[in-house]
């Protein structure tokens, strides 16, 4: 600090030469040195990245391209979850899940979020661990005439309407935010799969008349443990089953199956849940879980986060950054 007059230095710098200029005191500033970012091997110096070159698709794929996807932005592989996304990658990443999921609030109902995760479930519940096809591929756009699939054309339209706006058809994140919208837990979806250009075999899912072994052997086919099957299959608390609102995603599902209501002659209630859902509860294994969850509305919304996370991830390929 100086004035017109006299200037104050600092005792550790009297007597020692000082370059002035008028009546301003002039220090030297090393140059800053350009920022590098430590990843694994050697540092990178800071710079725009090269868009690196897409995967090679199989012959019954398509590669989702930038433009395909966002637009406006180029696509960085999306999860927020990822701890070694440079901050500003996150950023865009973050900005692009939350557009997403804005539009798709937009045309979601909640009296749609039912259809939303049938086709979420359809799309992802034909993953077989044995011969590694199907999973969450979009193939069900390619499979919407088959028997187990009626109705879901209906549901497709909730995230093509989405698509308008945001250049991507994405059911996972749909189905997540059909969740949430709902009052369920929120789930971070990935982004940047590889869709399939065919169908997936027939008679991968579960029939809606199998017992308890049944849905077990189906389940692991998927890679799916008991436990992970009754979470995923609390989601029958939305819709039209019977077990308690329609639109609220809450654990009213388990309490009801515990009850067993269709054991009463009494009209409606005869008719709540499907074969398979009455049939969990014939299940030591199942009950167990059901049972908890039914007592723990907590405990169900974090493991279905987490069934769900894995079923949109199961079978997927997903494009290289």
């Amino acid at each position: 600090m100086t004035t017109n007059s006299t200037r104050w230095i600092h005792p550790s710098l009297r007597g020692s030469p000082v370059l002035s200029s008028s009546s301003c005191l002039h220090f030297k500033i090393p140059a800053p040195k350009p920022p590098t970012f430590q990843f694994v091997g050697q540092p990178i110096k800071a710079k725009a990245p090269a868009t690196p070159p897409p995967p090679i698709p199989r012959a019954n794929e398509r590669v989702s391209r930038p433009s395909d996807l966002f637009g406006r932005r180029e696509l960085f592989f999306l999860s927020t979850t990822v701890p070694f996304l440079v901050p500003s990658l996150i950023a865009v990443a973050a900005d692009e899940i939350f557009q997403m999921r804005e539009e798709i609030g937009k045309v979601l109902s909640k009296g749609k979020a039912a259809g939303v995760l049938r086709l979420v479930f359809h799309d992802a519940g034909t993953f077989d661990i044995y011969d590694k096809t199907g999973g969450m591929n979009g193939s069900i756009l390619h499979e919407l005439d088959r028997p187990e699939n009626k109705g879901l054309k209906k549901s497709v339209k909730i995230p093509e309407k989405a698509k308008s706006q945001i250049d991507i058809l994405y059911p996972a994140v749909a189905g997540a935010e059909a969740v949430s919208v709902c009052g369920g837990p929120k789930i971070p979806v990935q982004l940047g799969r590889i869709d399939s250009m065919l169908a997936d075999p027939e008679q991968k899912l579960p029939e809606e008349s199998l017992d308890a072994a049944g849905l077990k052997q189906c389940f692991q086919r998927t890679g799916f443990s008991t436990q992970e099957l009754v979470a995923l299959s609390g989601a029958h608390t939305l819709g039209s089953k019977g077990f308690g609102n329609p639109t609220i995603f809450d654990n009213s599902y388990f309490k009801i199956l515990l009850e067993k209501p269709w054991l009463s002659s009494a009209g409606m209630s005869a008719m709540i849940g499907l074969p398979s859902d009455r049939a969990l509860v014939e299940d030591d294994e199942c009950t167990t879980w059901i049972s908890k969850y039914a007592n723990d509305q907590n405990l169900f919304f974090e493991d279905f986060k987490d069934a769900y996370i894995k079923l949109v991830n199961t079978g997927a390929r997903w494009r290289s950054i």
